[in-house]
């Protein structure tokens, strides 16, 4: 699931770069009219294809959703559950005018046949729908080409936090990291902690100078460095400038950033390496490898099944206190002969209460400012179960709400291309072997032409 989220943000697949030159599959300017009956005079069955990726538990609720649908409304739905490979499929049917009508999509996908065409416009259903309004769910959340077209908002939200196993930090003398913004640990008793919590195989902590960084049983933290952005925003800085005419990781703040996080595991030894981490297991926290671990929401719903006491806190800061906000879409494609049921689809599947089992289970966040606010709505899912530990509704709910930073897979033009150049650069980083302003620094003069702006300004 990880894997298949995380489409929406840096590590765009390459596959991306095919869906520049696919031909036009759409309908023409204006999506057709649904069917409404035949030449007897008796309604058509309308049916719908929904596509979407996930894992076991995803695959049941997403089908039981649609089932419950059906039964509301009699329009028959086909759940298309595509577990891998997922993006090379829909390209394949959308170059084919076989696409689905409604479906999840990768963020970087999503704004480049939104772009081409080959996705509906949401905004005039949005405008003639006196039931929807657009204010009722997060700002963050809406993906736009340009202002008047809305291709769809964010399937899920997903926030950024940190996890851990408390007993590990107990035992430590840790403490336990705040779950408030104003509060989050500046990064240098950040970098402390965490190497107060790495252990070697003879029991010496990071501080220890006799520790030995090729023998370590434990490590403090386990941080991805492709999740980067929280950093990088925390920092002062972004993927590109404000203006959206530079190419914002090649400044002194991102560059800093992007530094700091390679230092952690090639400087202070507190976070395992690329490679070192294929060697972790899914439960390091549970298993004691890992101390502390930055991770997406969706990571909860594997923690709760898991034996062993979680917490859960802000991210530590550089200058400002954030969170990173992800969240792939999901779409009605161009080509649906079915506008009017299809947006039926879209805004039942994008109701909280349509899904709960997902939300309450802790692999997706609620769409709706109100699941966010009301407490009896937030006692559904954030409260009084075992995937949202205690000071989840701070360190998560209201951080994501109050301090979410988007990813670049949000508005970002042209990210797949940039991508292509800039990913290589950063591998060089995260794998030791060049420093930060010299991989960005050298890949800048190739991004530069590259960059086009942001979508939706």
């Amino acid at each position: 699931m990880k894997k298949a989220r995380r489409l929406a943000g840096l590590a765009l697949s390459a596959i991306l770069a095919i869906t520049v030159s696919l031909t036009a599959c759409s309908s023409g300017g204006n999506a057709p009219e649904s069917q409404g009956g035949n030449k007897e005079g008796k309604e058509e069955q309308v049916t719908l294809k929904f596509s979407f990726w996930g894992d076991t538990i995803e695959k049941k609720t997403v089908t039981e959703a649609l089932k419950l649908f059906e039964e509301k409304t009699g329009i028959k739905v086909e759940p298309m559950h595509v577990p891998a490979d997922y993006l090379t499929k829909l390209t394949t049917m959308v170059a084919g005018n076989v696409a689905p009508d409604v479906g999840y999509l990768s963020s970087g996908a999503a704004l480049s046949w939104g772009r081409d065409g080959k996705l509906l416009n949401l905004d005039p259903l949005i405008q003639s729908d006196p039931d929807f309004k657009k204010e009722d769910y997060l700002d963050q959340v809406w993906y736009e080409i340009e202002p008047g077209n809305t291709i769809g908002m964010s399937t899920a939200v997903e926030g950024y936090g940190l996890m851990y196993n408390k007993d590990l930090l107990l035992e430590a003398g840790v403490e336990l990291p705040p779950t408030e913004a104003n509060k989050a640990w500046e990064w240098d008793k950040f970098v402390e902690y965490a190497k107060k919590l790495t252990l070697d195989d003879k029991g010496r902590n990071a501080l220890d100078p006799n520790f030995n960084p090729d023998k370590i049983k434990q490590y403090g933290l386990q941080y991805d460095p492709y999740n980067m952005m929280a950093a990088v925003v925390s920092n002062g800085g972004n993927f590109l400038t404000e203006d959206g005419k530079g190419f914002g990781l090649a400044q002194p703040e991102a560059i800093d950033a992007i530094q700091k996080l390679a230092d952690l595991m090639y400087v202070h030894h507190v976070s395992p390496t690329p490679l070192q981490t294929k060697n972790l297991p899914d439960t390091a926290l549970q298993t004691k490898k890992v101390a502390m671990t930055v991770s997406g929401n969706w990571a909860l719903q594997a923690f709760a099944e898991q034996n062993f006491n979680l917490g859960v806190g802000v991210l530590p800061k550089l200058k400002k206190s954030n969170t990173l906000l992800d969240g792939a879409p999901t779409v009605i494609f161009k080509s649906t002969k079915h506008p009017k049921e299809a947006w039926m689809l879209y805004k039942y599947m994008a109701d909280p209460e349509s899904v709960l089992p997902l939300i309450e289970g802790g692999l997706w966040m609620p769409l709706k400012k109100e699941w966010y606010t009301k407490p009896e709505l937030i006692n559904k899912w954030a409260a009084g179960n075992k995937a949202h530990p205690e000071g989840y509704t701070e360190a998560y709910m209201k951080q994501t709400i109050d301090n979410g930073i988007r990813t670049p897979g949000f508005e970002v033009k042209n990210l797949d291309k940039i991508n292509a150049l800039v990913t290589p650069a950063l591998d060089l980083v995260w794998t030791g072997k060049e420093s930060a302003e010299k991989a960005l620094k050298g890949v800048e003069p190739k991004v530069q032409p590259l960059i086009q702006g942001y979508y939706g300004r």
